[in-house]
């Protein structure tokens, strides 16, 4: 536990104490350029040595830094003043979540997350929501194409846009729904839990 706390405390210290707001603008004009992303980069490696203060965790600290470094350019490409917001709220989990990734295969070698990627299950929830989300709601465009073009005479795109991902969510919602057994409705009832299958 010790090491997530310090992997998150160097995280916090390196993006948001040590990374004057000059730094950001530096980065994102300049893009992969800036000197000043590696400089950010590398305070970030040395947080996390100062922290962890032991010399066997130097692979750990490269490792963070290159998923820093990934992360922060794909923050940098695809945000632009309209979606500042998203990309913020997006950049911090992604950065979150690689260090509980990172860190959880660190603190614990003898996880086998090959095996663990291998049981039928996660394939089929993986599939299951590729199909739920991009798949049918490409389809459900397509079938209602004509449906489409007379509700937007005006050359209006909100409605249809707004119908699409309110469809993904919904069959997002549902599927969430059923795999964690917190649906009420009978129907589901027989359903049998999927995280006593998975064994993970």
């Amino acid at each position: 536990m010790i090491l997530f706390v310090k992997l998150i405390l160097a995280h916090l210290l390196g993006d948001f104490l040590l990374q004057p707001r000059s730094w950001v603008n530096a980065k994102m004009e300049k893009k992969i350029h800036s000197p000043e992303l590696y400089y950010h980069i590398l305070i970030h490696g040395a947080l996390i040595m100062l922290l962890l203060w032991d010399i066997k965790y130097w692979l750990l600290a490269i490792v963070m830094m290159v998923a820093h470094a990934a992360i922060d350019l794909l923050k940098i490409y695809a945000q632009n003043q309209s979606n500042t917001t998203k990309w913020f709220l997006a950049d911090q989990a992604l950065h979150l979540l690689s260090i509980l990734v990172i860190g959880t295969i660190w603190s614990d070698p003898e996880i086998s997350f090959f095996k663990w990627l291998n049981t039928p299950q996660i394939w089929i929830y993986i599939t299951a929501l590729f199909f739920l989300t991009y798949v049918t709601g490409i389809a459900i465009q397509i079938l209602m194409t004509n449906w489409a073009n007379a509700i937007n005479d005006d050359n209006s795109e909100s409605l249809k846009d707004a119908g699409r991902y309110i469809g993904i969510l919904e069959r997002l919602f549902i599927f969430i729904f059923i795999i964690t057994g917190n649906l009420n409705a009978s129907v589901f009832s027989w359903l049998p839990s999927p995280f006593s299958v998975l064994e993970i």
